[in-house]
């Protein structure tokens, strides 16, 4: 446990930021899931709005690498294009 007040609050605040982090990475990691796991093409159309919505607030925030969330929206909608296209 640090005896200086700086690293105290520190502390307490590095696990603020750990405990939210975890959560918003939790909550897009699910989202997701549930594009892909979507059995129709509408269904996976009002899925892909909510993921991208959470992607776009993960790279905003440094969650992910703007890259990384840029490259995860155009998988995401290649998948569910071709959900469309298949039915």
């Amino acid at each position: 446990m640090p005896n200086i007040e700086s690293a105290r609050k520190r502390m307490v605040l590095s696990r603020l930021a750990r405990d939210k982090n975890r959560q918003a990475r939790s909550r897009l990691r699910t989202a997701l899931k549930r594009v892909r796991d979507a059995t129709g093409a509408e269904e996976a159309r009002a899925r892909l709005r909510d993921a991208v919505v959470l992607l776009d607030r993960a790279a905003r925030t440094r969650l992910l690498h703007p890259h990384k969330a840029a490259r995860l929206k155009g998988q995401l909608a290649r998948r569910v294009s071709r959900m469309g296209a298949d039915a």
